[in-house]
């Protein structure tokens, strides 16, 4: 079997493989966040927290409940995504007329509190979530795991639905006129308030569902959100704040940037994302797939 610069096709593909896993999740939590950006305006940075609590409750559903991986893949999503439309009826609403430096603010202490109560109970170490997908395929070239293969599908698959609804659909349209127009959008009998409300809550949803598919390929804590959230804000800065597309090929993208810099020069893996966060940001502020204002 051949190799690139000295370097074994096993590993080469390994790398590419995690790079897609991390993708997946890069561009699912930066499309809940370009959703929420997008058409509500507000710098959700309780996004990470969000995800760590769909991890959460997939594993409290199966170790208190007895609920399956793929019960907890429908339940976890849809609890979480009420508790994110309880946040944003008591507290976010409030602050739309405001800079967004309030949201940020609000949301980043919001995500701070939510993380210290499920350390406090938890502890800081991770707990483990079984495979619902054991096993994989030889490819001969490197050996995929079938779990994984399905988190990289079923993330496609969410994140082109979620782009055809917001760009390609009727829904789509009031959505996106509800932010630029909320009167007009309103003189037309649909309730704005409930639409932003509902909107947020799939936001939050999508974080949710990324975080159940990370609970069984990475280990459930309390920290999972915090460590991935900057990278993820890095993400849609360089596809551009509030573009939908540009979140998901971004996210993919850079997921499999990043797993080939771990194959080439390591130790440039953690920071190769801001490195070009700061080119994009010199070249094209706006970002990749974004557009000035």
């Amino acid at each position: 079997m051949f190799e690139l610069l000295g370097i074994p096709p096993q590993a080469l593909f390994g790398q590419l493989l995690l790079g897609l896993i991390n993708g997946a999740f890069y561009a699912m939590l930066s499309l809940g966040l370009a959703v929420i950006f997008g058409l509500l305006n507000v710098i959700n940075f309780t996004h990470g927290a969000q995800y760590m609590m769909g991890a959460f409750g997939a594993w409290m559903l199966l170790n208190y409940l007895g609920i399956p991986f793929w019960g907890a893949l429908v339940l976890s999503p849809i609890i979480v995504a009420i508790i994110g439309m309880a946040i944003e009826k008591t507290l976010l609403k409030r602050l739309y007329h405001l800079d967004h430096l309030y949201g940020l603010l609000l949301t980043f202490g919001l995500g701070l509190i939510i993380e210290g109560l499920f350390r406090r109970q938890y502890g800081s170490s991770g707990l483990p979530y079984n495979n619902p997908l054991p096993g994989g395929t030889n490819l001969g070239f490197m050996f995929l795991p079938n779990y994984r293969a399905f988190v990289v599908v079923a993330s496609l698959v969410v994140c082109i639905a979620t782009w055809y609804v917001i760009e390609r659909t009727k829904l789509g349209s009031y959505l996106r006129a509800a932010t630029e127009r909320p009167d007009l959008v309103q003189a037309f009998g649909i309730d704005v308030p409930r639409m932003i409300t509902l909107t947020y809550g799939f936001g939050v949803g999508l974080a949710a569902l990324a975080g159940v598919l990370a609970a069984p390929a990475y280990q459930v804590s309390p920290t999972m959100g915090s460590n991935l959230i900057i990278v993820v804000f890095a993400v849609v800065v360089i596809g551009g704040m509030g573009s939908i597309m540009g979140a998901i090929i971004t996210g993919f993208g850079l997921g499999v940037i990043e797993g080939l810099t771990k194959v080439f020069y390591p130790e440039a893996s953690s920071t190769v994302i801001f490195v070009i966060m700061a080119l994009v940001l010199m070249v094209k502020p706006a970002g990749l797939f974004g557009t000035a204002k």
